[in-house]
């Protein structure tokens, strides 16, 4: 057993299944003697419906899994090269294919006995699109265990199919008007100002979601040891209550036997006693019989 081969298999189970099967194998890790893989399985977390119905995607269709991230390259590098005409091409495809995938995830689901909302299924949805935008977010989605729904970083083109908001959207002046030498400038000054504090501000939120997944991690995993305390109290609690009952059951049997061997010792007493009178009366009648005999000369 080790921990790939455990993340896996539970990651592929429905959600509502996932966390005594987790526990199932974390205990028997801990029977094992690996008590570092039992803590390790018992801080994996239970998927949301969406991560799972994303989880089941890329385990039923691997063959749209490289489909995806080579159209996430070419729009990542569409959107860095600032190409408006590409942009808007791959755009568009990119919404006909997260929109089919996502469809393609809600008919597994069904399929496995658990259909998704219309509101689920946008959530898959949503996970596709960022698996385009980060390639990050796309290893994460790759290795099928999700525990909940990505989201796209700032910036990147929507699934409306519209460019990226950084994107440059270059004007021509009327042909009728005198074009002033300094507007041109100053207008690329307020522009490009206007891009960084975009940028900054899109930076200050990503900062800001990864301090508070970080603060979400760090209570999970007091969460999954204080879970673990707990189990393990309990498991305490049960063994003493097994060997308090354990005790009681020895004592009624060390009772039982007692009040038995105490029967048998005034039965044996009175026997005893019947046969020391037995005994008695027989040497009494011996000596005198013995009495009344002659005596020789």
């Amino acid at each position: 057993m080790d921990l790939d081969t455990v993340a896996d298999e539970l990651y592929a189970l429905a959600p509502g299944v996932f966390t005594a099967a987790r526990d199932e194998r974390a205990q028997a890790a801990r029977a094992a003697g690996d008590r570092e893989l039992a803590e390790e399985i018992r801080r994996l977390r239970r998927p949301t419906l969406s991560a799972w119905a994303s989880n089941l995607l890329v385990r039923e269709q691997p063959d749209e899994v490289q489909r995806l991230v080579d159209l996430g390259e070419a729009l990542r590098q569409a959107h860095q090269d600032l190409d408006g005409e590409q942009l808007r091409g791959l755009s568009a495809q990119q919404h006909q294919v997260t929109r089919a995938l996502a469809r393609q995830a809600g008919q597994l689901t069904a399929r496995a006995g658990h259909p998704i909302s219309d509101d689920t299924r946008q959530e898959v949805q949503d996970t596709l699109h960022a698996v385009l935008a980060d390639p990050d977010a796309a290893r994460q989605w790759a290795k099928g265990r999700l525990t909940k729904p990505l989201s796209a970083p700032a910036g990147f083109p929507t699934l409306s199919g519209q460019p990226a908001p950084s994107a440059t959207v270059r004007r021509t002046e009327p042909a009728d008007q005198v074009a002033d030498p300094d507007a041109a400038p100053a207008r690329d000054r307020k522009q490009q100002q206007r891009l960084d504090q975009a940028r900054r501000q899109a930076a200050d939120a990503e900062q800001e979601l990864h301090d508070r997944e970080a603060d979400l991690a760090t209570a999970q995993e007091k969460l999954s040891l204080a879970e673990e305390e707990q189990q393990q109290a309990e498991q305490r609690v049960d063994d003493l209550s097994r060997q308090l009952k354990d005790a009681e059951s020895d004592k009624q049997r060390a009772g039982e036997a007692a009040r038995q061997a105490r029967e048998h010792t005034r039965t044996a007493d009175r026997a005893a006693r019947e046969a020391r009178r037995r005994a008695d009366d027989t040497a009494a009648h011996a000596h005198h019989l013995a009495e009344q005999m002659p005596h020789t000369s």
